[in-house]
């Protein structure tokens, strides 16, 4: 939107497969609060599409190469646009475990995020999937909305001592069984079950994963990573490669739409400015 209000031609290569298409709502987004993802994405499609220099290519971007004047992009079809400017608001993938049911009642009732969906949850039996660091934070997080929490490690705990007295002073379980299926009816958990049997109810289940780049074209040239696998960014959203910038999830571990709206506004702010320097 900032681009096409500045009157840059702008083209958007978008394949329609967004990482959070399973969520039902996404809150936490000021006067988008509760609006499905594919309400708030429509909405925003029209908008951006009223602006005559901006176009919509409906594909899947596969390969990109640097050109002499700035870079090359490839898709699925074949089809070849080149730029001298390229944003990657490519967003993450993430890495589902092989347990049976996580991955229908991801995005519904297993969620990642407490300011996302946690609202919705509160005071409800809330099962935290997940070791560790991680496992302690979101359970520091939880805390504030219920006192009904159980950590599943499915596997030894992972806490030095002085965590583990911060878990047992707020009542805070652990359940190192191994997990074999999240039970549940159309996304919605209804149990855990163990792989010795047992199952416990639950509500909700957050669940930590790790995530890679929907994307490997920014890797591919050149652009470095972060430890945690974000696309390496500076404060004006631009990667390690002059004329590639990214913004959203792909380089942030801030992941909400709210978060990603405001990244992509800077983005094109900050696109317009070099251009606009380089230019005049």
């Amino acid at each position: 939107m900032a681009l096409g209000r500045s009157l840059r031609n702008v083209l958007i290569i978008d394949s329609g497969l967004p990482c959070n298409r399973q969520t039902p709502h996404s809150y936490n987004f000021l006067t988008q609060d509760g609006k499905t993802p594919e309400e708030i994405s429509t909405l925003a499609k029209q908008q951006v599409e009223k602006y005559q220099t901006v176009k919509f290519y409906k594909g899947l971007a596969i390969r990109g190469t640097k050109t002499e004047n700035g870079f090359e992009i490839a898709t699925h079809a074949n089809d070849k646009f080149t730029a001298k400017k390229l944003i990657f608001a490519t967003g993450v993938k993430d890495s589902m475990p092989d347990i049976k049911g996580f991955a229908d009642c991801w995005g519904i009732s297993i969620i990642h995020c407490p300011y996302c969906h946690g609202y919705e949850y509160s005071k409800q039996n809330t099962g935290i999937f997940a070791n560790g660091v991680n496992a302690f934070h979101i359970a520091s997080l939880v805390n504030n909305l219920t006192d009904k929490i159980t950590i599943l490690t499915s596997g030894k705990a992972d806490f030095n001592s002085e965590r583990m007295d911060k878990l047992n002073k707020h009542n805070i379980k652990i359940i190192e069984t191994k997990i074999s299926e999240f039970e549940n009816h159309k996304g919605k958990i209804q149990n855990v079950i163990f792989n010795d049997g047992t199952k416990v109810s639950f509500d909700v289940v957050y669940a930590a994963i790790p995530f890679l780049q929907h994307s490997d074209i920014p890797v591919s040239l050149g652009c470095e990573l972060t430890e945690h696998g974000c696309i390496k960014i500076d404060n004006s959203q631009k990667t390690t490669i002059y004329g590639i910038y990214a913004c959203g999830d792909n380089s942030n571990m801030m992941r909400s739409v709210a978060n990603a709206v405001y990244s992509g506004n800077l983005t094109g702010a900050i696109v317009n400015g070099e251009l606009t320097n380089e230019q005049f």
